[in-house]
């Protein structure tokens, strides 16, 4: 792989163990390094941290908050 996408890998804790356990990306990093941004779109999909699950999840505590406040009254 180039130097560059190494250290950013190593920079970011959550990407170097998304590569750890998901090791078919070393194959495809080595070969299209531009890829990196592929990479990181998938791991944040599966580690559920895409700006429409926060939206989502921010949603649903609102709404349990509200619930809340709609029993106590």
């Amino acid at each position: 792989m180039i130097n560059y996408i190494i250290v950013e890998i190593k920079k970011d804790n959550k990407l170097y163990n998304y590569l750890k356990y998901h090791s078919y990306w070393y194959y495809i990093l080595t070969y299209e390094p531009q890829r990196i941004k592929d990479m990181i779109k998938e791991m944040k999909e599966e580690l559920n941290e895409t700006t429409e699950k926060k939206l989502e999840d921010l949603n649903k505590k609102i709404n349990f908050i509200g619930n809340l406040f709609d029993i106590l009254k």
